[in-house]
Formats: structure tokens, sequence, C-alpha cells
């Protein structure tokens, strides 16, 4: 068995059914065949309206399910952090609403659930991810609590999935900088306590966490030590989003600052972190780290710009691909890692400086299909074991 791998389609903007399905079309069918794959899982990403729209509609979804079979392409893993609107002009902070104190997330993730039970390969179980609870501000103690609520009232919806349909889909928890869950330790904090299989609590056979391996990078996180918390809290990772931090060795050269200010751009928001002093310095947006009184420039930075798998930021910035291939592996060493979902996220193809981007169709097909093409000869996606435990000694490609 091999860890299922696919590519998430909120790289591509579509807001209705007829979009999705020509997504199908123009671009993940020829990834497909461009990566050389008999079969490619497609990470769909479905807006709030379409969601509810395919949940309520059996006709619809079979449309969607015979244009997955036309492409030789599956559905196992939804994107469910966006809401909607994901390609507007300006994302920014809008991408974190509704939060998880809103009934409309609630609402919206069951509605991806009902769709996915039902696109779903035989054998196979279901995720989907979805934001850490929020921006971190403005958030109270009540928004807390009724997320909380929300968050136990999913994943008892889930079960109820589960036991009606006979498919398992489990909602993963995505720590991104700057939220209210920023990091691992503050995701697994936070579900800890609240785990459990009675009336309002947060069921861990269907509530886990999604390992964004360029968010984990940007944190400066051990990718090992990591997953190693949430085993030992009881939880597993349900989804790895394969993607890469960009990373600047020395922000205080002007090169460097040259270099990483081109990745500067008005639609998503670049958290950067910089570790200094033995210390983790933070700043909300790349503009604000570039500026006059942003980040001090005395220790390496990590952005929050998910850069092509297969590509290389010229010299003096790199990727930090290393976070990603020492997550994967440690996912496999623990209970379950077969079983996560490894996702190629990497939205930002039409935002990045023109010796990155890719903004022609053709030109995106071939960009994702390096990077499916990178995933399955760099990251092990199959079951092992190594003898030492959880030091991590060894890699091997696919």
């Amino acid at each position: 068995m091999t860890m299922p791998l696919s590519y998430c389609t909120n790289v591509h903007p579509a807001e209705d059914l007829d979009g999705v399905l020509a997504q199908l079309d123009r671009y993940a069918g020829p990834v497909r065949e461009a990566a050389g794959l008999d079969t490619l899982g497609v990470g769909l990403w479905l807006p709030a309206d379409l969601a509810h729209r395919l949940a309520a509609s059996t006709d619809d979804r079979d449309r969607l399910r015979a244009a997955l079979a036309r492409h030789r392409l599956t559905a196992h893993t939804l994107n469910a952090f966006p809401y909607g609107g994901f390609h507007a002009e300006v994302v920014k902070h809008a991408v974190y609403t509704p939060t998880w104190a809103d009934p409309a997330r609630a609402a919206y993730t069951l509605a991806c659930a009902e769709v996915l039970a039902d696109l779903l390969p035989d054998g196979v179980d279901g995720s989907i991810s979805t934001l850490p609870l929020a921006w971190r501000e403005p958030w109270t103690p009540a928004d807390d609590a009724a997320a909380a609520a929300a968050l136990a009232a999913v994943s008892a919806g889930l079960r109820e999935l589960a036991a009606r349909t006979g498919r398992t889909v489990r909602l993963a928890v995505e720590p991104e900088p700057a939220c209210v869950l920023d990091t691992v330790a503050d995701v697994v904090g936070w579900l800890e306590p609240r785990l459990g299989a009675g009336p309002g609590q947060i069921d861990p056979e269907h509530v886990g966490v999604c390992l964004d391996t360029c968010h984990l990078a940007v944190s400066f996180a051990d990718p090992v030590a990591a997953v190693r918390r949430i085993r030992q809290a009881g939880l597993r990772v349900v989804k790895v989003q394969a993607s890469a931090a960009l990373h600047v060795e020395d922000p205080a050269d002007p090169v460097s600052r040259a270099a990483v200010a081109r990745f500067a751009e008005p639609r998503y928001l670049h958290q950067v972190r910089e570790r200094s002093g033995g210390a983790v310095h933070a700043a909300d947006d790349l503009p604000d780290a570039l500026a006059a009184g942003g980040l001090p420039g005395a220790g390496a930075w990590r952005v929050h710009v998910h850069v092509p798998l297969h590509a290389r930021p010229a010299a003096p910035l790199s990727a930090t691909t290393d976070v990603l291939r020492d997550a994967v592996t440690a996912v496999l060493r623990g209970p379950h890692g077969d079983a996560a979902h490894l996702d190629v996220e990497t939205y930002t193809w039409a935002v990045l400086p023109d010796d990155l981007a890719a903004r022609a169709a053709d030109d995106l097909v071939a960009g994702i299909a390096a990077e499916v093409r990178w995933a399955v000869d760099h990251l092990d996606r199959g079951s092992w074991w190594d003898a030492d435990g959880d030091d991590l000694t060894t890699r091997r490609t696919a």
C-alpha cells in the first residue's frame, strides 16, 4: 500500500460545477497524462455554494463522478479551508472567514463530507482539510467555546455519515502561522483536552491534523518532533499538504532582500518568521517584514510562499523541500502512515515572479505535472519501518 497522492485544485479559479468540470478537462486530465500516471488523485476545492449544491443533488454528483472517471482521476481528499473567492484580486485575511465560531463553517464542512463520501474509491477513506479556527484576532473565549462545540458536532456528523454510508471521512485541522492555532503544538494542545467519543467531545477517529509542510517550515518546527507530538496525543496525521516555503539565509544582505521582495504581491498573505537570538520573530506579511522597523534580519527567514516542489528559486534564496521530505518520512513511520493523504498544494503559480510562474494554461499543466512527478520520484510513499524508532536516519525514493 502507498500513501494516496493528489494535487489540489485550489490552484484553479472556479466557483460553480461547470467551472470545476472544465478544470478537469483543461488541467487535471492533461496533468495526469503529462506526469505519466495511469491514475491521479485530485484534491478538489469546492466553494461553499457548490458544496451545498452537490450535497443536495445526486445528478450533479453523478456528473462530477463521470468527469473524474473519464480522465482516470480519483477524489479522496477535499480542501475546505477557503470558503469561496480564493482567486479574488485580494484574498489576504478573507481566506480565514467564516471562522469555526460561525455555524456556516460547520455546515460547509459537512456538505463537503457528504459529497466526498459519494465520490470515494472503494476501500479508501476520505479527508477534508480545514482552517485552524480563525485568524488570531479578534478571537474571544466565546468564539473558542463555539468552535469547540462546532468541531464536536462535525465529528459526530462524520461518525453518523460513516454509519449511514460505510464511508469514513476525516477532518484535518491545518495549523498556519498567525492563526489561532499557529503551530502543530497549538493544534494538539487545543484538541487534546477536548478529545473523546462522547457528546460534546471531538472524536479522534474522525478529526486529526493536516500537516502543511510549508507552514511547518515557516514555523521552524522539527518535522519529526511535530509528528511524534501528534501521535502522542492520540491523534493521527490525516493529510500532508506537500508544499515548500521560501528560505532566506541572510535577510540583512541587500541582494537577498531584493530577491525576496519579488515575492511580495497583493493577493495572498505571506507570513514571515525569523529565527535569531534563540527566538522566532514574526511578521504577518512579507512587506511588513521588509519595511523599516520590520524584522531585524539577524537570522534566517522563512516565508509563506508555496514554491513549486521541483523548482528552485535562484540563489541566494532556497526552498524547504528538506522539511517536506522529513515530514513525509516521519508520518510513514507511525501508525496509519500509509493511510495519510499526500496532496501537492502549490496554489501560487499565477502570483510568483516570472522565472517561477505559470500563467498560461499549457505552462500550468506542465508545471503541476512536474511537481507530481517530483513527488512520485522523491517522496517515499510506501509502507516501511526502521528499527531505530523515532530517529530519522534514512530516506529512500519511491
